[in-house]
Protein backbone atom coordinates (compact mmCIF):
# COMPACT_ATOMS: atom_id res chain seq x y z
CA UNK A 1 0.00 0.00 0.00
CA UNK A 2 1.43 3.35 -1.00
CA UNK A 3 1.83 5.82 1.85
CA UNK A 4 -0.07 9.05 1.36
CA UNK A 5 0.56 12.48 2.75
CA UNK A 6 -1.30 13.36 5.93
CA UNK A 7 -4.11 15.86 5.87
CA UNK A 8 -2.75 19.43 6.00
CA UNK A 9 -5.13 20.54 8.75
CA UNK A 10 -6.58 18.85 11.81
CA UNK A 11 -10.09 19.21 10.39
CA UNK A 12 -9.24 19.05 6.71
CA UNK A 13 -11.28 15.86 6.30
CA UNK A 14 -14.50 17.77 7.08
CA UNK A 15 -16.84 18.57 4.21
CA UNK A 16 -17.69 22.14 5.17
CA UNK A 17 -15.10 23.45 7.61
CA UNK A 18 -16.32 27.02 7.07
CA UNK A 19 -19.73 26.02 8.47
CA UNK A 20 -18.15 24.76 11.71
CA UNK A 21 -16.26 27.98 12.34
CA UNK A 22 -19.28 30.09 11.38
CA UNK A 23 -21.41 28.04 13.78
CA UNK A 24 -18.87 28.64 16.58
CA UNK A 25 -18.97 32.37 15.85
CA UNK A 26 -22.78 32.45 15.87
CA UNK A 27 -23.00 30.54 19.19
CA UNK A 28 -20.36 32.78 20.80
CA UNK A 29 -22.18 35.89 19.57
CA UNK A 30 -25.43 34.55 21.03
CA UNK A 31 -23.77 34.20 24.43
CA UNK A 32 -22.14 37.65 24.26
CA UNK A 33 -25.58 39.19 23.62
CA UNK A 34 -26.59 37.96 27.09
CA UNK A 35 -23.75 39.73 28.89
CA UNK A 36 -25.22 43.28 28.94
CA UNK A 37 -28.23 42.16 30.98
CA UNK A 38 -25.98 40.27 33.38
CA UNK A 39 -23.72 43.32 33.83
CA UNK A 40 -26.75 45.54 34.44
CA UNK A 41 -27.26 43.66 37.68
CA UNK A 42 -23.83 44.58 39.07
CA UNK A 43 -25.26 47.19 41.45
CA UNK A 44 -27.75 44.74 42.96
CA UNK A 45 -25.43 41.76 43.39
CA UNK A 46 -26.09 40.37 39.90
CA UNK A 47 -29.64 39.40 40.86
CA UNK A 48 -31.74 39.08 37.70
CA UNK A 49 -34.75 37.12 38.98
CA UNK A 50 -37.99 38.50 37.56
CA UNK A 51 -36.33 40.87 35.10
CA UNK A 52 -37.72 41.05 31.58
CA UNK A 53 -35.49 39.71 28.80
CA UNK A 54 -34.15 42.48 26.57
CA UNK A 55 -33.93 42.30 22.77
CA UNK A 56 -30.28 41.21 22.84
CA UNK A 57 -31.05 38.20 25.03
CA UNK A 58 -33.99 37.21 22.85
CA UNK A 59 -31.92 37.39 19.67
CA UNK A 60 -29.05 35.55 21.36
CA UNK A 61 -31.30 32.67 22.46
CA UNK A 62 -32.77 32.38 18.97
CA UNK A 63 -29.43 32.15 17.15
CA UNK A 64 -27.66 29.66 19.46
CA UNK A 65 -29.60 26.48 18.38
CA UNK A 66 -29.07 27.08 14.62
CA UNK A 67 -25.45 27.96 15.40
CA UNK A 68 -24.95 24.54 17.07
CA UNK A 69 -26.68 22.83 14.14
CA UNK A 70 -24.47 24.71 11.67
CA UNK A 71 -21.32 23.68 13.56
CA UNK A 72 -22.47 20.05 13.58
CA UNK A 73 -23.20 20.18 9.84
CA UNK A 74 -19.70 21.53 9.25
CA UNK A 75 -18.17 18.63 11.22
CA UNK A 76 -19.55 15.92 8.94
CA UNK A 77 -16.47 14.10 7.58
CA UNK A 78 -15.49 13.73 3.96
CA UNK A 79 -15.54 10.05 3.06
CA UNK A 80 -12.90 8.34 0.97
CA UNK A 81 -13.18 5.44 -1.43
CA UNK A 82 -11.47 2.65 0.56
CA UNK A 83 -13.82 2.37 3.51
CA UNK A 84 -14.18 -1.40 2.92
CA UNK A 85 -10.66 -1.87 4.32
CA UNK A 86 -11.95 -1.35 7.84
CA UNK A 87 -13.50 -4.80 7.68
CA UNK A 88 -10.26 -6.54 6.63
CA UNK A 89 -7.61 -4.87 8.81
CA UNK A 90 -7.35 -3.85 12.45
CA UNK A 91 -5.31 -1.11 14.12
CA UNK A 92 -3.64 -1.94 17.43
CA UNK A 93 -1.03 -0.19 19.58
CA UNK A 94 2.24 -2.14 19.97
CA UNK A 95 2.44 -4.16 23.17
CA UNK A 96 5.72 -2.89 24.63
CA UNK A 97 6.35 0.38 22.77
CA UNK A 98 7.77 3.24 24.86
CA UNK A 99 5.68 6.35 25.44
CA UNK A 100 6.45 9.18 23.04
CA UNK A 101 5.88 12.92 23.33
CA UNK A 102 2.71 12.41 21.30
CA UNK A 103 1.33 10.04 23.95
CA UNK A 104 2.18 12.39 26.81
CA UNK A 105 0.74 15.35 24.92
CA UNK A 106 -2.49 13.47 24.28
CA UNK A 107 -2.80 12.52 27.95
CA UNK A 108 -2.28 16.15 29.01
CA UNK A 109 -4.87 17.50 26.59
CA UNK A 110 -7.43 14.87 27.58
CA UNK A 111 -6.90 15.69 31.27
CA UNK A 112 -7.71 19.33 30.44
CA UNK A 113 -10.77 18.18 28.48
CA UNK A 114 -12.01 16.12 31.45
CA UNK A 115 -11.37 18.98 33.89
CA UNK A 116 -13.51 21.25 31.72
CA UNK A 117 -16.16 18.54 31.39
CA UNK A 118 -16.34 17.66 35.10
CA UNK A 119 -16.44 21.34 36.12
CA UNK A 120 -20.03 21.46 34.81
CA UNK A 121 -21.70 18.99 37.21
CA UNK A 122 -19.27 19.89 40.01
CA UNK A 123 -20.45 23.53 39.82
CA UNK A 124 -24.03 22.54 40.64
CA UNK A 125 -23.35 22.30 44.36
CA UNK A 126 -21.84 25.80 44.41
CA UNK A 127 -24.72 27.57 42.64
CA UNK A 128 -27.55 25.97 44.64
CA UNK A 129 -27.31 28.27 47.72
CA UNK A 130 -27.38 31.39 45.54
CA UNK A 131 -30.27 30.11 43.45
CA UNK A 132 -32.33 29.26 46.53
CA UNK A 133 -31.80 32.77 47.87
CA UNK A 134 -32.40 34.68 44.61
CA UNK A 135 -35.33 32.72 43.18
CA UNK A 136 -36.90 32.04 46.57
CA UNK A 137 -37.32 28.33 45.82
CA UNK A 138 -37.24 25.41 48.21
CA UNK A 139 -34.54 22.77 48.38
CA UNK A 140 -37.02 20.32 46.88
CA UNK A 141 -37.58 22.54 43.84
CA UNK A 142 -33.90 23.35 43.34
CA UNK A 143 -33.20 19.60 43.20
CA UNK A 144 -34.70 19.69 39.69
CA UNK A 145 -31.45 21.36 38.60
CA UNK A 146 -29.02 18.45 39.20
CA UNK A 147 -31.78 15.98 38.30
CA UNK A 148 -32.12 17.60 34.87
CA UNK A 149 -28.33 17.69 34.48
CA UNK A 150 -27.98 13.98 35.30
CA UNK A 151 -30.89 13.05 33.03
CA UNK A 152 -29.17 15.01 30.27
CA UNK A 153 -25.94 13.15 30.98
CA UNK A 154 -27.66 9.77 30.54
CA UNK A 155 -29.27 10.94 27.29
CA UNK A 156 -26.00 12.48 26.13
CA UNK A 157 -24.10 9.24 26.72
CA UNK A 158 -26.44 7.44 24.33
CA UNK A 159 -26.59 10.22 21.74
CA UNK A 160 -22.88 10.96 21.76
CA UNK A 161 -22.10 7.27 21.29
CA UNK A 162 -24.04 7.38 18.03
CA UNK A 163 -22.57 10.75 17.03
CA UNK A 164 -19.02 9.46 17.55
CA UNK A 165 -19.69 6.79 14.93
CA UNK A 166 -20.89 9.44 12.46
CA UNK A 167 -18.61 12.39 13.22
CA UNK A 168 -15.59 10.67 14.78
CA UNK A 169 -14.02 10.93 18.25
CA UNK A 170 -12.43 14.36 17.92
CA UNK A 171 -15.40 15.92 16.15
CA UNK A 172 -17.78 14.73 18.86
CA UNK A 173 -15.57 16.43 21.47
CA UNK A 174 -15.68 19.63 19.39
CA UNK A 175 -19.46 19.55 19.07
CA UNK A 176 -19.69 19.01 22.83
CA UNK A 177 -17.48 22.08 23.37
CA UNK A 178 -19.72 24.21 21.12
CA UNK A 179 -22.72 23.19 23.22
CA UNK A 180 -20.77 24.05 26.39
CA UNK A 181 -20.35 27.57 25.03
CA UNK A 182 -24.04 27.84 24.22
CA UNK A 183 -25.25 26.67 27.63
CA UNK A 184 -23.29 29.44 29.40
CA UNK A 185 -26.35 31.69 28.84
CA UNK A 186 -27.69 29.96 31.95
CA UNK A 187 -25.90 32.72 33.83
CA UNK A 188 -28.34 35.35 32.55
CA UNK A 189 -31.62 33.46 32.91
CA UNK A 190 -34.14 35.50 34.96
CA UNK A 191 -36.37 32.45 35.53
CA UNK A 192 -35.52 29.30 37.50
CA UNK A 193 -37.04 26.87 34.98
CA UNK A 194 -34.91 28.26 32.16
CA UNK A 195 -31.91 27.22 34.27
CA UNK A 196 -33.34 23.71 34.59
CA UNK A 197 -33.77 23.42 30.80
CA UNK A 198 -30.24 24.68 30.16
CA UNK A 199 -28.85 22.26 32.76
CA UNK A 200 -30.37 19.39 30.81
CA UNK A 201 -28.63 20.66 27.67
CA UNK A 202 -25.37 21.06 29.58
CA UNK A 203 -25.61 17.47 30.83
CA UNK A 204 -26.36 16.24 27.31
CA UNK A 205 -23.25 18.02 26.03
CA UNK A 206 -21.07 16.53 28.76
CA UNK A 207 -22.55 13.03 28.76
CA UNK A 208 -20.46 11.41 26.07
CA UNK A 209 -17.10 13.08 26.65
CA UNK A 210 -15.77 10.62 29.24
CA UNK A 211 -16.30 7.42 27.18
CA UNK A 212 -14.87 9.17 24.10
CA UNK A 213 -11.75 10.05 26.09
CA UNK A 214 -11.34 6.46 27.31
CA UNK A 215 -11.86 5.15 23.76
CA UNK A 216 -9.18 7.47 22.37
CA UNK A 217 -6.68 6.43 25.03
CA UNK A 218 -7.42 2.73 24.59
CA UNK A 219 -6.88 3.03 20.85
CA UNK A 220 -3.61 4.98 21.03
CA UNK A 221 -1.75 3.91 24.20
CA UNK A 222 0.70 0.97 24.14
CA UNK A 223 -0.91 -2.00 25.87
CA UNK A 224 1.56 -2.15 28.77
CA UNK A 225 0.79 1.49 29.68
CA UNK A 226 -2.95 1.50 29.03
CA UNK A 227 -4.16 0.65 32.55
CA UNK A 228 -2.29 3.29 34.53
CA UNK A 229 -2.81 5.89 31.77
CA UNK A 230 -6.59 5.44 31.92
CA UNK A 231 -6.60 5.69 35.71
CA UNK A 232 -4.27 8.68 35.80
CA UNK A 233 -6.11 10.70 33.15
CA UNK A 234 -9.53 9.89 34.63
CA UNK A 235 -8.41 10.65 38.19
CA UNK A 236 -6.62 13.91 37.36
CA UNK A 237 -9.61 15.04 35.32
CA UNK A 238 -12.05 14.29 38.15
CA UNK A 239 -10.01 15.91 40.93
CA UNK A 240 -8.98 18.79 38.68
CA UNK A 241 -12.60 19.46 37.70
CA UNK A 242 -13.74 19.62 41.31
CA UNK A 243 -10.71 21.70 42.31
CA UNK A 244 -11.30 24.12 39.42
CA UNK A 245 -15.01 24.54 40.18
CA UNK A 246 -14.48 25.00 43.93
CA UNK A 247 -11.54 27.36 43.37
CA UNK A 248 -13.49 29.46 40.87
CA UNK A 249 -16.44 29.55 43.25
CA UNK A 250 -14.26 30.75 46.15
CA UNK A 251 -12.54 33.33 43.94
CA UNK A 252 -15.41 34.63 41.79
CA UNK A 253 -18.75 34.06 43.56
CA UNK A 254 -18.22 36.60 46.37
CA UNK A 255 -17.67 39.30 43.72
CA UNK A 256 -19.80 38.28 40.72
CA UNK A 257 -22.50 36.12 42.32
CA UNK A 258 -23.45 32.52 41.58
CA UNK A 259 -24.25 33.23 37.92
CA UNK A 260 -20.57 33.59 37.03
CA UNK A 261 -20.20 29.81 37.47
CA UNK A 262 -22.40 29.27 34.39
CA UNK A 263 -20.67 31.96 32.34
CA UNK A 264 -17.41 30.05 32.81
CA UNK A 265 -18.72 27.67 30.14
CA UNK A 266 -17.91 30.35 27.55
CA UNK A 267 -14.10 30.55 28.04
CA UNK A 268 -13.68 26.87 28.95
CA UNK A 269 -15.64 25.72 25.89
CA UNK A 270 -13.55 27.96 23.64
CA UNK A 271 -10.35 26.60 25.26
CA UNK A 272 -11.48 23.05 24.43
CA UNK A 273 -12.09 24.06 20.81
CA UNK A 274 -8.66 25.70 20.64
CA UNK A 275 -7.01 22.50 21.93
CA UNK A 276 -8.68 20.34 19.30
CA UNK A 277 -5.60 20.42 17.08
CA UNK A 278 -3.76 18.36 19.71
CA UNK A 279 -6.45 15.66 19.85
CA UNK A 280 -6.07 12.97 17.16
CA UNK A 281 -8.90 11.29 15.36
CA UNK A 282 -9.27 7.54 15.81
CA UNK A 283 -7.29 5.75 13.10
CA UNK A 284 -9.92 3.02 13.10
CA UNK A 285 -12.67 5.57 12.40
CA UNK A 286 -10.60 7.18 9.64
CA UNK A 287 -10.15 3.75 8.08
CA UNK A 288 -13.89 3.17 8.29
CA UNK A 289 -14.65 6.32 6.25
CA UNK A 290 -11.85 5.65 3.75
CA UNK A 291 -9.51 8.48 4.89
CA UNK A 292 -6.34 6.38 4.61
CA UNK A 293 -4.00 9.38 4.35
CA UNK A 294 -5.13 10.79 7.71
CA UNK A 295 -5.25 7.30 9.28
CA UNK A 296 -1.64 6.60 8.34
CA UNK A 297 -0.56 9.97 9.75
CA UNK A 298 -2.21 9.15 13.10
CA UNK A 299 -0.72 5.65 13.18
CA UNK A 300 2.76 6.98 12.44
CA UNK A 301 2.43 9.64 15.13
CA UNK A 302 1.44 7.15 17.86
CA UNK A 303 3.33 4.06 16.74
CA UNK A 304 0.29 1.94 15.98
CA UNK A 305 0.53 -1.08 13.70
CA UNK A 306 -1.75 -2.50 11.01
CA UNK A 307 -2.39 -6.20 10.61
CA UNK A 308 -4.76 -8.36 8.64
CA UNK A 309 -7.90 -9.25 10.54
CA UNK A 310 -8.66 -12.98 10.77
CA UNK A 311 -12.03 -13.77 9.26
CA UNK A 312 -13.42 -16.30 11.72
CA UNK A 313 -16.95 -17.71 11.43
CA UNK A 314 -17.48 -17.40 15.18
CA UNK A 315 -16.97 -13.65 14.97
CA UNK A 316 -19.95 -13.36 12.67
CA UNK A 317 -21.89 -15.63 14.99
CA UNK A 318 -21.27 -13.29 17.93
CA UNK A 319 -22.45 -10.32 15.91
CA UNK A 320 -25.69 -12.02 14.85
CA UNK A 321 -26.54 -13.77 18.11
CA UNK A 322 -25.06 -12.10 21.21
CA UNK A 323 -24.63 -14.69 23.98
CA UNK A 324 -26.48 -14.34 27.27
CA UNK A 325 -24.72 -13.09 30.40
CA UNK A 326 -22.94 -16.01 32.02
CA UNK A 327 -23.60 -17.02 35.62
CA UNK A 328 -19.92 -16.79 36.54
CA UNK A 329 -20.08 -13.00 36.08
CA UNK A 330 -23.22 -12.33 38.13
CA UNK A 331 -21.36 -11.77 41.42
CA UNK A 332 -18.77 -9.52 39.79
CA UNK A 333 -21.49 -7.53 37.99
CA UNK A 334 -23.38 -7.06 41.26
CA UNK A 335 -20.23 -5.90 43.05
CA UNK A 336 -19.34 -3.30 40.42
CA UNK A 337 -22.97 -2.17 40.01
CA UNK A 338 -23.44 -1.52 43.73
CA UNK A 339 -20.08 0.28 43.88
CA UNK A 340 -21.19 2.48 40.96
CA UNK A 341 -24.55 3.32 42.57
CA UNK A 342 -22.80 4.16 45.86
CA UNK A 343 -20.36 6.42 43.99
CA UNK A 344 -23.31 8.28 42.44
CA UNK A 345 -24.95 8.72 45.84
CA UNK A 346 -21.78 10.29 47.26
CA UNK A 347 -20.76 12.37 44.26
CA UNK A 348 -24.21 13.67 43.29
CA UNK A 349 -25.74 13.46 46.75
CA UNK A 350 -23.51 14.23 49.71
CA UNK A 351 -21.00 16.41 47.84
CA UNK A 352 -23.81 18.46 46.24
CA UNK A 353 -25.77 18.81 49.48
CA UNK A 354 -22.72 19.73 51.56
CA UNK A 355 -22.17 23.39 50.41
CA UNK A 356 -25.80 24.28 51.18
CA UNK A 357 -25.52 22.51 54.54
CA UNK A 358 -22.40 24.49 55.43
CA UNK A 359 -24.10 27.77 54.44
CA UNK A 360 -27.13 26.78 56.56
CA UNK A 361 -24.79 26.26 59.52
CA UNK A 362 -23.58 29.85 59.21
CA UNK A 363 -20.57 29.60 56.86
CA UNK A 364 -20.47 32.10 53.99
CA UNK A 365 -20.46 30.87 50.38
CA UNK A 366 -16.84 32.01 50.02
CA UNK A 367 -15.69 30.22 53.17
CA UNK A 368 -17.49 26.97 52.33
CA UNK A 369 -16.07 27.04 48.79
CA UNK A 370 -12.57 27.59 50.20
CA UNK A 371 -12.98 24.62 52.55
CA UNK A 372 -14.04 22.37 49.68
CA UNK A 373 -11.25 23.71 47.46
CA UNK A 374 -8.73 22.81 50.18
CA UNK A 375 -10.23 19.33 50.35
CA UNK A 376 -9.85 18.89 46.59
CA UNK A 377 -6.28 20.20 46.77
CA UNK A 378 -5.44 17.60 49.41
CA UNK A 379 -6.93 14.90 47.17
CA UNK A 380 -5.01 15.94 44.06
CA UNK A 381 -1.69 14.06 44.67
CA UNK A 382 -3.50 10.83 45.52
CA UNK A 383 -4.49 10.36 41.88
CA UNK A 384 -0.87 9.45 41.12
CA UNK A 385 -0.97 6.97 44.00
CA UNK A 386 -4.09 5.34 42.53
CA UNK A 387 -2.48 5.02 39.10
CA UNK A 388 0.69 3.54 40.63
CA UNK A 389 -1.18 1.04 42.83
CA UNK A 390 -3.46 -0.01 39.97
CA UNK A 391 -0.59 -0.72 37.59
CA UNK A 392 2.07 -2.00 40.03
CA UNK A 393 0.27 -3.48 43.05
CA UNK A 394 -3.19 -4.90 42.36
CA UNK A 395 -6.17 -3.87 40.25
CA UNK A 396 -8.65 -5.72 42.47
CA UNK A 397 -7.36 -4.40 45.79
CA UNK A 398 -6.88 -0.89 44.40
CA UNK A 399 -10.57 -0.97 43.57
CA UNK A 400 -11.39 -2.20 47.07
CA UNK A 401 -9.16 0.45 48.66
CA UNK A 402 -10.94 3.33 46.92
CA UNK A 403 -14.29 1.99 48.17
CA UNK A 404 -12.90 1.76 51.71
CA UNK A 405 -11.54 5.34 51.61
CA UNK A 406 -14.90 6.59 50.30
CA UNK A 407 -16.63 4.86 53.21
CA UNK A 408 -14.22 6.48 55.69
CA UNK A 409 -14.97 9.91 54.22
CA UNK A 410 -18.72 9.33 54.41
CA UNK A 411 -18.31 8.16 58.02
CA UNK A 412 -16.35 11.37 58.71
CA UNK A 413 -19.42 13.42 57.77
CA UNK A 414 -20.93 12.19 61.03
CA UNK A 415 -18.32 14.25 62.92
CA UNK A 416 -18.95 17.56 61.12
CA UNK A 417 -20.32 20.31 63.34
CA UNK A 418 -20.20 24.10 63.80
CA UNK A 419 -16.73 23.90 65.38
CA UNK A 420 -15.41 20.94 63.36
CA UNK A 421 -13.78 21.56 59.96
CA UNK A 422 -15.19 19.44 57.11
CA UNK A 423 -11.84 19.44 55.26
CA UNK A 424 -10.68 15.94 56.28
CA UNK A 425 -13.92 13.99 55.64
CA UNK A 426 -14.57 15.86 52.39
CA UNK A 427 -10.97 15.24 51.31
CA UNK A 428 -11.39 11.51 52.04
CA UNK A 429 -14.66 11.43 50.08
CA UNK A 430 -13.05 13.20 47.12
CA UNK A 431 -9.97 10.96 47.29
CA UNK A 432 -12.10 7.82 47.48
CA UNK A 433 -14.78 8.71 44.94
CA UNK A 434 -12.38 10.17 42.38
CA UNK A 435 -10.12 7.15 42.75
CA UNK A 436 -13.17 4.90 42.42
CA UNK A 437 -14.36 6.76 39.32
CA UNK A 438 -10.90 6.56 37.75
CA UNK A 439 -10.58 2.81 38.40
CA UNK A 440 -14.18 1.61 38.01
CA UNK A 441 -14.59 1.65 34.22
CA UNK A 442 -11.04 0.50 33.32
CA UNK A 443 -11.37 -2.37 35.82
CA UNK A 444 -14.79 -3.29 34.44
CA UNK A 445 -13.46 -3.35 30.88
CA UNK A 446 -10.60 -5.65 31.98
CA UNK A 447 -12.89 -8.02 33.93
CA UNK A 448 -15.29 -9.19 31.22
CA UNK A 449 -14.76 -11.10 27.97
CA UNK A 450 -14.96 -9.35 24.64
CA UNK A 451 -18.44 -10.60 23.77
CA UNK A 452 -20.06 -8.87 26.78
CA UNK A 453 -17.43 -6.24 27.63
CA UNK A 454 -19.27 -3.35 26.01
CA UNK A 455 -22.59 -4.18 27.64
CA UNK A 456 -20.98 -4.68 31.05
CA UNK A 457 -19.06 -1.41 30.94
CA UNK A 458 -22.13 0.45 29.73
CA UNK A 459 -24.25 -1.06 32.49
CA UNK A 460 -21.80 -0.07 35.24
CA UNK A 461 -21.53 3.45 33.81
CA UNK A 462 -25.33 3.72 33.83
CA UNK A 463 -25.40 2.56 37.46
CA UNK A 464 -23.08 5.41 38.43
CA UNK A 465 -25.58 7.89 36.97
CA UNK A 466 -28.55 6.12 38.58
CA UNK A 467 -27.08 6.75 42.05
CA UNK A 468 -27.14 10.45 41.30
CA UNK A 469 -30.69 10.29 39.95
CA UNK A 470 -31.82 8.57 43.16
CA UNK A 471 -30.17 11.28 45.27
CA UNK A 472 -31.77 14.12 43.31
CA UNK A 473 -35.18 12.44 43.15
CA UNK A 474 -35.13 12.47 46.95
CA UNK A 475 -34.54 16.21 46.74
CA UNK A 476 -37.43 16.74 44.32
CA UNK A 477 -39.76 14.78 46.60
CA UNK A 478 -38.54 16.83 49.59
CA UNK A 479 -37.40 13.56 51.12
CA UNK A 480 -33.69 14.36 51.55
CA UNK A 481 -32.71 13.16 55.01
CA UNK A 482 -30.44 15.22 57.25
CA UNK A 483 -26.82 15.08 56.08
CA UNK A 484 -25.68 12.73 58.84
CA UNK A 485 -28.62 10.38 58.31
CA UNK A 486 -27.86 10.34 54.58
CA UNK A 487 -24.24 9.48 55.40
CA UNK A 488 -25.34 6.53 57.52
CA UNK A 489 -27.58 5.27 54.69
CA UNK A 490 -24.82 5.53 52.07
CA UNK A 491 -22.26 3.67 54.20
CA UNK A 492 -24.34 0.48 53.81
CA UNK A 493 -24.00 0.06 49.99
CA UNK A 494 -20.34 1.07 50.20
CA UNK A 495 -19.68 -1.66 52.78
CA UNK A 496 -21.63 -4.20 50.71
CA UNK A 497 -19.70 -3.25 47.57
CA UNK A 498 -16.40 -3.67 49.44
CA UNK A 499 -17.36 -7.18 50.57
CA UNK A 500 -18.55 -8.21 47.10
CA UNK A 501 -15.45 -6.86 45.33
CA UNK A 502 -13.22 -8.73 47.81
CA UNK A 503 -15.23 -11.90 47.20
CA UNK A 504 -15.99 -11.85 43.47
CA UNK A 505 -13.36 -9.47 42.11
CA UNK A 506 -10.50 -10.89 40.02
CA UNK A 507 -6.94 -9.70 39.55
CA UNK A 508 -6.40 -8.27 36.06
CA UNK A 509 -2.91 -6.78 36.40
CA UNK A 510 -0.66 -8.29 33.73
CA UNK A 511 -3.38 -10.69 32.64
CA UNK A 512 -3.93 -11.55 28.99
CA UNK A 513 -7.56 -10.61 28.47
CA UNK A 514 -7.94 -13.46 25.98
CA UNK A 515 -8.01 -15.79 28.99
CA UNK A 516 -11.49 -14.44 29.76
CA UNK A 517 -12.87 -15.82 26.50
CA UNK A 518 -12.84 -19.43 27.72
Amino acid sequence: MTAQRPAPHVLADRKRLWAFWLGCLVVTAGVVLHLPMYLMGADIGYRLAGMKMDLGMTVGMLIIPPGCALAGWGLLPRRGVDHHLEHTIEVTPPEDAPLSLAHWGLMLVLVVALVIDIMKPASLGFVVPGMIKEYGVTKAMVAWLPFAALTGTVAGSIIWGALADVFGRRASILLSAVMFVGTSICGAMPDFWWNVIMCFMMGAAAGGLLPVVYALLAETMPSRHRGWALVLVGGLGAVGGYLASSGCSAWLQPVFGWRIMWFLNLPTGLILIALSGLIPESAKFLMAIGRLDAAHAVMKRFGSVVREKEDRPEDHHHVLTPPPVERRFIGKTAALSIAAVAWGLVNFGLLLWLPAELVAEGHSVGVSSQLLAKSALIAFPTVFVCAFLYSRWSTKWSMAATIAVSALGVAGVLTIGPDVSPVLPVALMIIGTNGLLAILLPYTAESFPLRIRGRATGWVAACSKSGGLIAQLLGILAAVPPLKVAALMIIAPLALALVLVAWFGTETRGRDLRELEG
